[in-house]
């Protein structure tokens, strides 16, 4: 059976939003979802964000359904209460620009620090994330890649009923992370060789700079970078992408995309050469997690992808914060306001972050006593994490609820 294609009248409502296209896309597949429930006949149903109509299917052939959503609590949050923000306001975000945005349990958010696909009020892709709001709260729950005791706020508030619109039941929440996922295949098993360097440093010396699989800079950024790393004088592992071409920064990079990348070329002159005893640099990709949990980091320049953070806390990795595009600018909010895990790179939200920010930032984090303050705090939040997934963790009971429940309807079900 071909996949499910946009009628040429939804196609041209979504226009160039790529959240609504998914979100549509999503709907669309719904006769296959169907005819695959009535064949497998699952215990359960578990689906993300853009899938939210599928809870109709699972509803119609009754497969309780939840959401699985791989964001932080604080961002559910968000999300259950957007539909009262909306209420509360006849203005887009878009025009509210730095102006906080309140919810219960969350720091004050700059309004310009929300997701564009709910910058617009009468935008397809907000409508979409406001009917989430109600989908969440007619499921059976909704499981979150966080922990409790990391966002003890947010979680708090949520299940206290704070967030969730009136006249809408408060769905279970059921925080079974932080989960980690593994290294990507490479196709190879020879160790990378930016840990073999990572070995020959001292603990807690180098600073990660690594910004996801679509984190691109301008030509003209990464020169700054570059010269902040030589200034700051402190060691470095840096994965640098080949920038994008102007106006195609969220298009993700195609495989092969940073093959033959010319360093010398993108850096500043000599930079390489300057900085060959105390930096590494790796094109398109490194092992992060990896990375992360060797001794010898001391600190992770990151894009605030939820992913990444986990990795980082996990690791006990304290991170500067540098977030590029869809939620990460909250989440460099939650990481910076909330969690305290993280100091932001300032000038992220203007057109440069400048070298002299870039070489005090890092310089801070390795050798000050706030860095090393905040080392502490990461190590704290790395350890409440490794006993929620301990055997008598939080998370872990949790998992260990839903699991249950999930046998008991299928055993009913047989």
């Amino acid at each position: 059976m071909p996949p499910a294609a946009l009628a040429p009248d939804m196609a041209a409502a979504c226009g160039s939003s790529f959240e609504a296209r998914v979100f549509e896309l999503a709907r669309a597949s719904n006769p296959d979802l169907r005819d695959f429930l009535r064949s497998a006949r699952p215990a359960a149903l578990l689906i993300d964000f853009f899938c939210s109509a599928a809870l109709d299917v699972g509803a119609e052939l009754g497969v309780p359904t939840y959401f699985f959503l791989t964001t932080c609590v604080a961002s559910v949050a968000l999300c259950l209460y957007q539909p009262v923000i909306h209420e509360g306001t006849t203005l887009s975000f878009r025009e509210m620009g730095g102006d906080p945005v309140r919810a219960p349990g969350l720091p004050p958010i700059p309004a310009d620090h929300l997701a564009a696909a709910v910058m617009d009020r009468e935008s397809l892709s907000n409508r979409h994330f406001l009917e989430l709001s109600q989908r969440i709260c007619d499921s059976r729950g909704v499981l979150v890649n966080s922990c409790r005791s990391l966002e003890p706020r947010a979680a708090d508030a949520i299940v206290s009923g704070l967030c969730t619109p009136p006249g809408l039941p408060t769905p279970p929440v059921y925080c079974i992370g932080p989960l980690i996922k593994p290294d990507e295949e490479t196709g190879t098993t020879k160790r990378h060789e930016c840990l073999a360097w990572l070995d020959g440093q001292p603990e807690a010396s180098v600073v990660f700079l690594c910004f996801g699989s679509m984190g691109r800079f301008s030509a003209e950024q990464v020169k700054e970078m570059a010269s902040g790393l030589e200034a700051s004088g402190q060691r470095f592992l840096w994965v640098v992408r080949r920038p994008p071409p102007p106006g195609a920064e969220r298009r993700p990079p195609a495989d092969g995309d940073d093959d033959g990348l010319d360093l010398d070329a993108l850096f500043p002159e000599g930079f390489l050469k300057r900085t060959k005893d105390r930096g590494l640099v790796v094109t398109s990709w490194a092992p992060q997690r990896q990375v992360l949990a060797h001794v010898a980091v001391g600190g992770f320049v990151t894009h605030c992808g939820w992913n990444s953070v986990l990795e980082a806390v996990a690791a006990g990795a304290p991170m500067l914060a540098w977030p590029l595009y869809a939620e990460q600018r909250m989440n460099r909010v939650f990481l910076v306001e909330e969690m305290r895990l993280a100091v932001p790179m300032e000038g992220y939200d203007k057109k440069m972050v400048e070298s002299s920010e870039v070489a005090a930032k890092v310089r801070w984090l390795i050798e000050s006593d706030g860095g090393r303050e905040l080392r502490q705090r990461t190590r704290a939040a790395m350890r409440l994490a490794e006993e929620a997934l301990g055997d008598d963790g939080e998370s872990r009971a949790a998992l260990a609820d839903l699991t249950s429940q999930w046998k008991k309807s299928a055993a009913a079900e047989s």
